[in-house]
């Protein structure tokens, strides 16, 4: 199998330093963790370019739960100091393609890139990427005009059809384009009375805007 074969899923986030033998608590992603964290699971770390532990990989050694809560242990990580410098750190793993679990409402990375992003029938871009941030996902939509960074929820992205290829969103308004400022659009107009009309009489209606409303 050639590694355009794989993927790779995001499975979890280190969320707090517990206890001093550098265990740290996590925020799942997957709901199969008793198959994602066994012992000797190996995890691509997602961390700041200035943390000492980007580019590198971390082996858990166990996982326990405490208070319903998962706590893992990790190679390397052996007191409290060495696991506050991962907190925030997401946990990445390779996947097979043809392996990737069948999930209602769930997408991977590579099934989302390249599709069609749509606001009320319209197409707007396309997704380049997806980043992952600690507090929720954002796709990164390449438009005529630059690059938007939509929240991945679901009020603002109610529907995802990856068969049709088109991901539908319901953004605030501004975030695909700047909010006209309507003072900038006045003018003097002469609204002098002129024989046989009323200013009234040729007052139109104006164009409505564009209708806009992340669905973590």
């Amino acid at each position: 199998m050639s590694t355009n074969d794989k993927t790779q899923l995001r499975v979890g986030r280190l969320t707090k330093a517990h206890g001093l033998k550098g265990a740290l608590k996590l925020e799942l992603f997957t709901d199969t963790p008793e198959q994602r964290f066994t012992p000797g699971s190996s995890f691509t770390l997602q961390v700041p370019e200035t943390s000492e532990w980007h580019g590198r990989s971390i082996t858990l050694t166990e996982l326990r739960w405490y208070n319903g809560h998962p706590v893992g242990f990790f190679e390397g990580v052996d007191d409290r100091t060495a696991a506050e410098s991962l907190v925030k750190a997401i946990l990445w793993v390779d996947q097979d393609l043809d392996e990737l679990p069948d999930e209602d409402d769930a997408w991977y990375h590579h099934q989302l890139v390249g599709l069609r992003v749509e606001r009320d029938g319209v197409e707007v871009g396309t997704v380049s990427r997806v980043d992952h941030l600690p507090a929720q996902d954002l796709l990164a939509v390449a438009t005529p005009a630059g690059e938007v960074l939509v929240p991945f929820v679901t009020a603002i992205v109610p529907s995802v059809d990856i068969e049709a290829g088109v991901i539908t969103v319901t953004p605030p308004a501004g975030l695909f384009e700047e909010l006209v400022d309507d003072s900038s659009d006045d003018e003097s107009v002469d609204t002098g009375d002129v024989e046989g009309e009323s200013p009234d009489d040729a007052v139109g209606e104006a164009p409505e805007a564009d209708r806009a409303d992340d669905g973590s």
